[in-house]
């Protein structure tokens, strides 16, 4: 009976989804795999162009904070008329031309432009960091976006199968109705069952095409088609099946945690930064002026004494030291050194927060995995067992101990069943992709993985069902434990 089951929900749904396909213009050859996805969202991704830009702005810290302690020169050019009077002898000197300035200051101990230098390398390294987490995240939301398609088809296929299966009771009731074998109840409990799964079915259409319109959002690219998933992927423990093991690696490895190590390094750094601004400097200058001073003398009743001095061009070049000792600058520097105390147990309190989140994704996810393990079979093995209550409630309706509302509470616990089973298989699959990512382990290596096991012919409204199910359920009739 459940072979002419699985064989009649294909056939119904197969015929369902060829309509809707046609009234959606949708082709369903054309297939798209997991990696393919993944490409298209690490080429075209939004959020990850403006994270590798950002990446790129904050990376420019170093080189500024470098230029703090290098060498800096200067230059320039003055044109002035300046005018001299004096009293013995009674003279004014007029001086005018243009002169030329080079400047060069060379810092010999600027501790707190050191100590930014080194919150610098500690921010861009932090910034790299919060890149590599962006871009494992994109890993992640790419098979998170590809097995929503895949759910929403795949609960579509479901839908559209318990629709032709209410519509095919719903005729049931009618002949049985006008041959006088039911009343009208029965027909009007039908009718309603039929709508509700009708409606249903609309529903999850929409769900489908949202899916697809996420994927497209995530790459930049209009999917019609994509790979699903076998049903002989292997449900397996996670390695090592231990979560003490699973947190220590992500107290290694993961990212964002890296990132917050370099954030707290950054801020004790400029901790120390503004805490040298108490301390003196020291530079060593030199500078260079050249350009012509003519320089024309008159008495002060206006006739000219005819000196000269500076009747030439001048150069002056000096070299020396430049000491400064901060002694009181309106307690702006005590005022950001309790800043920086404030900004640094910020940053710690955040990194123990985020700490504290990391284990306690980590294990979670270790128990998800483990809990979907189960779950997965026990979902497969309940489909069989609300077949077998189904075929048994129609016997007991044919034979008037039933009803035909207990009829077709059996057939939704059915086709509930079948959507369980394919959300714990995704559940498990994502679950399994989330644990990696806390741990700081997944790449796209994993998607890889998963490709191995994608059906390039994969059609929903055939391949939502396990293909073992008659199998197992003559092994279940037979009481063989293998299934």
């Amino acid at each position: 009976m459940l072979r002419r089951l699985t064989l009649a929900l294909a056939v119904a749904s197969a015929s369902v989804g060829s309509a809707w396909a046609e009234q959606a213009h949708v082709p369903l050859t054309t297939k798209t795999d997991l990696v393919s996805v993944y490409n298209e969202a690490a080429n075209n991704n939004a959020d990850l162009a403006a994270a590798r830009a950002d990446y790129q702005a904050r990376r420019e810290v170093v080189p500024q904070a470098r230029a703090g302690l290098l060498p800096n020169l200067t230059g320039g050019a003055t044109v002035g008329n300046t005018r001299t009077s004096l009293d013995q002898p009674s003279t004014t000197l007029s001086r005018s031309g243009t002169s030329y300035q080079a400047n060069l200051s060379q810092p010999l101990f600027r501790a707190d432009r050191w100590y930014q230098l080194q919150a610098a390398e500690a921010t861009s390294e932090q910034a790299a960091l919060d890149l590599s987490a962006t871009e494992q995240n994109l890993i992640l939301s790419s098979a998170e976006t590809y097995f929503a398609v895949l759910r929403a088809q795949d609960t579509l296929a479901s839908t559209k199968a318990e629709e032709a299966a209410f519509k095919r009771q719903l005729d049931q009731s009618n002949e049985r109705f006008e041959v006088g074998l039911s009343d009208k109840t029965d027909v009007l409990e039908a009718q309603a069952g039929y709508d509700t799964a009708r409606a249903n079915r609309i529903i999850a259409q929409r769900q489908v095409d949202d899916a697809f319109q996420a994927l497209m959002t995530l790459t930049n690219r209009d999917y019609t088609s994509i790979e699903g998933i076998k049903h002989t992927l292997p449900i397996l423990a996670p390695t090592p099946n231990d979560a003490k093991a699973w947190v220590d690696t992500a107290a290694a490895q993961n990212l964002n945690l890296q990132a917050s190590n370099f954030a707290v390094d950054a801020a004790n750094e400029t901790l120390r930064q503004r805490k040298a601004g108490h301390a003196p400097t020291l530079d060593a200058v030199a500078s260079y002026e050249q350009g012509d001073n003519d320089s024309l003398g008159f008495t002060n009743t206006g006739i000219p004494t005819g000196a000269q001095p500076y009747g030439s061009d001048v150069s002056q070049t000096t070299l020396g030291l430049q000491l400064n000792i901060p002694i009181y600058s309106g307690g702006l520097t005590s005022s950001q050194v309790r800043e920086a105390y404030q900004r640094l147990d910020q940053t710690e309190q955040l990194r123990e927060s985020l700490r504290r989140k990391i284990v306690q994704d980590t294990r979670n996810f270790h128990r998800a995995v483990n809990t979907d393990v189960e779950t997965v079979q026990a979902r497969k093995q309940s489909i069989i067992s609300n077949q077998s209550a189904l075929e048994a409630t129609q016997i007991g309706y044919q034979v008037g101990t039933r009803n035909i509302v207990d009829v077709l509470d059996a057939q939704r616990q059915l086709y509930s069943s079948v959507r369980n089973y394919n959300d714990a298989r995704y559940d498990y699959i994502l679950n399994n992709l989330r644990l990696k990512q806390a741990a700081g382990t997944l790449s796209p290596g994993d998607l890889e993985a998963l490709g191995a096991y994608l059906k390039p012919d994969y059609n929903p409204d055939k391949d939502f069902l396990p293909p073992d199910l008659a199998k197992a359920a003559e092994a279940q009739m037979h009481g063989n434990p293998q299934y």
